[in-house]
């Protein structure tokens, strides 16, 4: 049966199929409360907007393009994601293809890319402009690899839609196109596909994808990057200088070895001394993608030394990292050894990684109770509406977080839910709201619903006065009862005074 699956990428393609369908199922039905990720989706999908902060946009297209079709629902939210992460799987199997001889290997390199976390089971449980990330870097491996072994204009325009895409989904993922184009310039039977008049056009469709956000970007630059430095440079945890420099080179190793460890140890497990065998192996295309990783993560310890970071995550090396499990099998096959006993070995770990990521993603929240920390998919906005709407329902919801705003969204998606000044200065709906308005907040911790001085401040310079603060507390879902958590909440009427 699994061998059947890894014979080609068209029947591991449908295997992939079914297990992202149920992906969505899962996700339906569990609570439907969203993790930040969904909630910043949720709430941004009533807006078209060329950027929408410390994030690129091209997600935020996708989910407003469909909500503004279907409205806002948790299917929306849930398929999009799981449709594009397939997409990811899919072209990382076309890449695969193009560099190794063997169907089976490419079909079984696709299917591999569940080993790596932060495609198996991080992407899955909470990201979204990740997802977009992971989708733009097999589809430039795509095209990358298809314009080296035979270049057509559809090749090269490949690369140029994937690097759009890819810059307008995370900003680290210019650190690929770099280095792909440095890692070529050593082979001199590659070295003219650089020069060569189809990779106009792509620069030119490139551009023209980014072009949007590129001239939004001048003029809002503090807030598109001030929460990512913010992150890498972690000035609380190492001080300036040599010290802070030790500790970002450190976070980095730890990422690598964090992001492709586990891929690793299963591969070597699975091949056994094939496997260390293999590794001496050597080719073009094996030299090509090892100058890309190494440039790429040169490029990372340039930003440690250069621009401070000390704290450097896993998933911000995804361009650079992903294509480890092509080169690792790419590795064994030009070894030109017997590797069937290996894949034999290998193939199972596949359906057993399924199964124990949508354990995970179930028992995170079902048996929340055992473990102890709760998630935010466990807060019960369903039970928070059912309360507080009983007697009446609000034309306009005042949020004090994109956490809440989302989830209001979800909650109610006919009636706008907003934040002060976002998009734009003031609340403008709260002037022409006709009815009762509901402003909702959560506090710094799950027990303590203190309306934050800032968000007070907000609402006051939008024209809204608070007549009363009231709190309400419910038990978390699935819970043991013993735990809650508590919102902010007041009732005004609409119009400005």
């Amino acid at each position: 049966m699994l061998e059947r699956i890894t014979r080609s990428i068209t029947s591991a393609s449908i295997f992939l199929a079914a297990y992202f369908l149920l992906n969505i199922a899962l996700r339906i039905a569990l609570p439907h409360t969203l993790d930040l990720d969904e909630a910043e989706q949720s709430f941004y999908s009533q807006y078209l907007l060329a950027g929408y902060g410390p994030q690129p946009p091209f997600y935020n297209w996708i989910q407003y393009a469909i909500v503004s079709v279907t409205g806002i629902s948790m299917w929306v939210l849930s398929v999009p994601k799981n449709i594009i992460l397939f997409g990811c799987y899919l072209f990382y199997g076309l890449a695969a293809r193009e560099v190794l001889k063997s169907r089976s290997l490419a079909a079984l390199a696709m299917l591999s890319l569940i080993t790596l976390p932060q495609v198996g089971l991080m992407a899955q449980r909470e990201l979204t402009h990740t997802v977009a990330l992971l989708f733009a870097t097999s589809l430039f491996l795509f095209g990358f690899f298809r314009t080296l072994r035979q270049p057509t204009i559809g090749s090269y325009l490949l690369i140029g839609i994937a690097t759009g895409v890819g810059l307008i989904s995370k900003y680290n993922f210019a650190i690929l196109p770099f280095a792909a184009l440095i890692a070529v310039l050593p082979e001199r039977e590659w070295r003219s596909r650089l020069i060569d008049w189809r990779l106009l056009p792509a620069a030119v469709l490139a551009i023209l994808i980014v072009l949007p956000h590129a001239l939004w970007l001048p003029d809002n630059l503090a807030s598109a990057s001030a929460p990512t430095l913010e992150r890498m440079t972690a000035e609380h945890l190492a001080p300036a200088g040599l010290p802070r420099i030790g500790q970002g080179l450190l976070s980095l190793v730890i990422a690598v070895l964090g992001f492709v460890a586990l891929p690793i140890v299963l591969i070597a497990a699975a091949f056994r001394r094939d496997f260390f065998r293999a590794l001496s192996s050597s080719s073009p295309m094996i030299r090509v993608i090892e100058r890309m990783m190494v440039i790429s993560l040169l490029a990372f310890v340039g930003v440690v030394l250069f621009a401070g970071a000390s704290d450097i995550h896993e998933r911000w090396l995804d361009p650079c990292l992903l294509v480890l499990l092509i080169y690792l099998f790419l590795k064994l096959e030009t070894a030109d050894i017997d590797l069937s006993a290996g894949l034999a070995r290998f193939r199972p770990v596949v359906p057993v990684f399924m199964v124990v990521i949508l354990s995970i993603l179930l028992f995170r929240i079902v048996g929340i109770q055992y473990i102890g920390t709760y998630t935010r998919t466990n807060v019960p906005f369903s039970g928070y509406v059912a309360e507080l709407t009983a007697t009446r329902k609000p034309v306009l919801i005042v949020a004090g977080t994109k956490f809440v705003a989302g989830n209001m969204r979800l909650q109610f998606p006919d009636v706008p839910v907003v934040i002060p000044f976002f998009p734009g200065p003031g609340v403008p709906e709260y002037a022409d709201a006709k009815g009762p308005v509901l402003v909702i907040w959560r506090g710094e911790t799950a027990d303590d619903p203190t309306i934050s001085p800032g968000f007070a401040n907000d609402l006051v310079k939008s024209g809204i006065h608070l007549p009363e603060l009231k709190t309400l507390t419910l038990p978390y879902l699935f819970g043991d009862g013993k735990r809650s958590f508590s919102i902010g909440y007041s009732w005004v009427e609409g119009g400005a005074k």
